[in-house]
């Protein structure tokens, strides 16, 4: 039996070192694409609206759109609200109002409604979208009970407000031509932060 030389599975080693090298690069970079994908994805559809995302303002932003608004002689629009809850959240949630008619770049306000009505205190936090899709750039929310988890006791009742616009840009858009109807539709679910 006749020995290799060591120099001559030297470069054969290193081949092999490096596309093991290069596959454990890849495999780590799909795995954090993975764990990014989520957050990539929520911040995409908050800057586009994309999906019926909405967007978050500003009381400036909210100030000046009523200016635009104004000065554009802006017209009035639909505006339907909904609202459920997912099967584990055991609470009656739904707008105080199905549907308000707002104008254009004017600040307005609903109510939304919810009732705990388990033996415990339950979390939730709200999920939302509005339909259609493109009118989601546009739906400017100010403040909003869906920025942050609401906890509700055993019988628990209380009043949601949503302080909102529509952004006078939507008037120049064509995508928006013939939408009467905008709707705002929320999702509770339990709280996957909060202890339950």
């Amino acid at each position: 039996m006749s020995a290799t030389p060591a120099s001559a599975s030297t470069p054969l080693d290193r081949r092999n070192a490096r596309v093991g090298a290069i596959a454990l690069l890849a495999a780590l970079a799909m795995l954090a694409l993975g764990f990014a994908a989520v957050p990539l994805y929520r911040l995409f559809c908050q800057v586009t609206g994309f999906g019926g995302t909405t967007q978050r303002a500003t009381e400036a932003q909210a100030s000046l759109a009523a200016l635009l608004g104004q000065q554009a002689g802006a017209p009035r629009i639909s505006v339907r609200f909904d609202g459920s809850v997912a099967r584990d959240v055991p609470w009656t949630f739904a707008p105080e109002r199905t549907t308000q008619t707002v104008r254009i770049g004017q600040r307005d306000m609903a109510f939304y409604v919810a009732r705990n009505n388990a033996s415990v205190p339950v979390t939730g936090t709200a999920t939302f979208n509005v339909e259609p899709e493109q009118a989601g750039r546009y739906f400017q929310k100010v403040q909003c009970f869906c920025f942050t988890e609401q906890t509700l006791h055993p019988g628990q009742e209380v009043r949601m407000p949503v302080l909102f616009y529509i952004d006078p840009a939507a008037l120049d858009d064509p995508n928006m031509k013939g939408v009467e109807q905008i709707t705002l539709s929320y999702t509770f679910h339990k709280s996957l932060t909060a202890p339950q």
